[in-house]
C-alpha cells in the first residue's frame, strides 16, 4: 500500500510517499481503508518537532511514528476476532496519535473512533473531527459555556473557530466572530450574531465585554483581553505558553476573571469517543457542519503542509485518496 513516511524532523520535503506493507488488525484492532485524510497545524508541528517540547510526544531526535497523521474518515475491511462493536463495511472518523497519512491503517476498537455521521462525506466527517474535538472541550468542559452568555472567538474562520462557533451557538450564546475580511460571511453563515473585521477593529479597544474570550490561534493574550473580560469572564487559549501556565496559576488565586488552557489532545481515547458519538448527533440534527477549504491529492502531501503553515487556511484541509471516488 502506499504511504506518507517521515524518518526525520524537517520541512514538508521530508515526508514521502512509499510502498509499505499492508497493515494487519490485531485481535483488538480494525483495519480501516482510508478515504480522507486531514492536514492540521498538530501534524505540521510534529513534521518540525518545532517547538521541542512536542518531541517529547513524537521522538526527541526523529519521529517515533515512521506514518504520521493522526485524522482520518474511512471503511471498515476488516476486524479482529475480539472486536463487538465494529464489523466491516462500517463507515468510520476517527482520531489516532499516528498512522493516518496511509491506503490502511489500524485502530484498536477502543480507540478514538465512532461510525461517521450519515449525512457527511468521508472528507467532511475526517475535517470536522479536527476543530469540533478541541473546541468542545474547551466550551463545554473548561469554561462551563452556558446559554445566553456572549461568547467571542478570536480566529473564527480556523479548523477550530469554524467549531466553536457553532457549538457555541448550539450551546445558546450570543457568538461574536472575528477573522479577516474575506472570511466575513462565511463566519456569518456559521451563525455568527456578530463578526469583527481584525484588519480593521481591534475586539480589546472597544467597550464591549464577554463571559468567554476563546483565542482559537494565540493571537492574542490574557493581559491584553482581560478589561474585555466581564467581572467573572474566563480567557482561553489553545497555545500553551510559559505566560499562561503563570496566568493560570495565578488567576486560580487571585481575581474573578480566569485564563485558561485544557490540552485536548492528551485526553483519553474513551474520552474522545463519546465526543465523536456526541458530535454525529449534533451533524445528523444539522447542527454543525464542516468547512474544507482545499482538498489535495496525497502526492500533494507537502503542497498542502505549507499551506496549513500559511496560517491562513479556512476550516480545514482535506487529503483524498479517491478510492472509488468516495470522498
Amino acid at each position: 500500500m502506499r504511504a506518507i513516511t517521515c524518518t526525520k524532523n524537517g520541512s514538508p520535503d521530508v515526508l514521502q510517499i512509499k510502498e509499505v506493507e499492508k497493515p494487519t488488525p490485531k485481535d483488538n484492532e480494525v483495519l480501516v481503508k482510508v478515504y480522507e485524510i486531514v492536514v492540521s497545524p498538530v501534524d505540521c508541528t510534529f513534521r518540525k518537532g518545532n517547538p521541542y517540547a512536542a518531541r517529547l510526544f513524537t521522538g526527541l531526535t526523529k519521529p517515533k511514528a515512521t506514518i504520521p497523521g493522526g485524522l482520518l474518515a474511512g471503511e471498515i475491511e476488516a476486524v479482529g476476532k475480539d472486536v463487538k462493536v465494529f464489523k466491516k463495511g462500517d463507515q468510520v472518523y476517527a482520531a489516532t496519535m499516528n498512522g493516518a497519512y496511509a491506503e490502511y491503517t489500524c485502530v484498536p476498537e477502543d480507540g478514538a473512533i465512532a461510525v461517521k455521521p450519515a449525512n457527511m462525506t468521508y472528507g467532511e466527517a475526517a475535517a470536522v473531527s479536527d476543530g469540533a474535538l478541541t473546541a468542545l472541550p474547551f466550551l463545554r468542559n473548561t469554561a462551563n459555556i452556558q446559554s445566553k452568555q456572549k461568547v467571542l472567538i478570536n480566529g473564527a474562520s480556523g479548523s477550530i473557530g469554524t467549531s466553536a462557533v457553532q457549538l457555541a451557538k448550539y450551546y445558546g450564546a450570543e457568538v461574536t466572530g472575528v477573522c479577516s475580511t474575506t472570511n466575513l460571511d462565511m463566519v456569518k453563515s456559521l451563525g455568527a450574531d456578530h463578526v469583527i473585521d481584525y484588519t480593521k477593529e481591534d475586539f480589546t479597544k472597544t467597550s464591549q465585554t464577554y463571559d468567554i474570550i476563546f483565542d482559537t490561534v494565540g493571537k492574542s493574550s490574557f493581559l491584553r483581553c482581560r478589561n474585555s473580560l466581564k467581572q467573572t469572564g474566563i480567557y482561553l487559549t489553545t497555545v500553551p505558553s510559559m505566560a499562561i501556565n503563570l496566568q493560570m496559576l495565578w488567576t486560580s488565586i487571585i481575581g474573578s476573571k480566569k485564563a485558561k488552557i485544557a490540552f485536548t489532545g492528551l485526553r483519553s481515547s474513551i474520552e474522545k469517543t463519546k465526543d465523536l458519538l456526541f458530535l454525529k448527533e449534533l451533524i445528523e440534527a444539522e447542527k454543525i457542519t464542516s468547512v474544507i477549504d482545499r482538498r489535495y491529492s496525497l502526492d500533494q502531501i507537502a503542497e498542502a503542509h505549507r499551506y496549513v503553515e500559511t496560517g491562513h487556511k479556512k476550516g480545514n484541509v482535506a487529503i483524498s485518496l479517491e478510492y472509488n471516488n468516495k470522498t
